[in-house]
């Protein structure tokens, strides 16, 4: 984590997982009740991380040059 937030700008990290941090928060709260702190981070990080990589690979797929042939 430290090495994560030391070679990404604050802003660039900031703009890149709010949007995926937020629902991720509010899904572990809402339907997340296994009545352990340790699944319970674990399932919210699973979930932040799937969001994120459809966040990355939509984007990437919206942001892709298309071929023309």
């Amino acid at each position: 984590m430290y090495t994560l937030t030391r070679s990404v700008a604050p802003r660039d990290l900031l703009v890149q997982q709010a949007t995926t941090l937020v629902p991720s928060i509010v899904i572990a709260e809402l339907f997340y009740k296994f009545h352990s702190f340790t699944l319970e981070c674990v399932a919210f990080l699973a979930t932040w991380f799937v969001l994120d990589f459809v966040r990355a690979h939509v984007t990437s797929a919206l942001t892709r040059p298309s071929v023309d042939a």
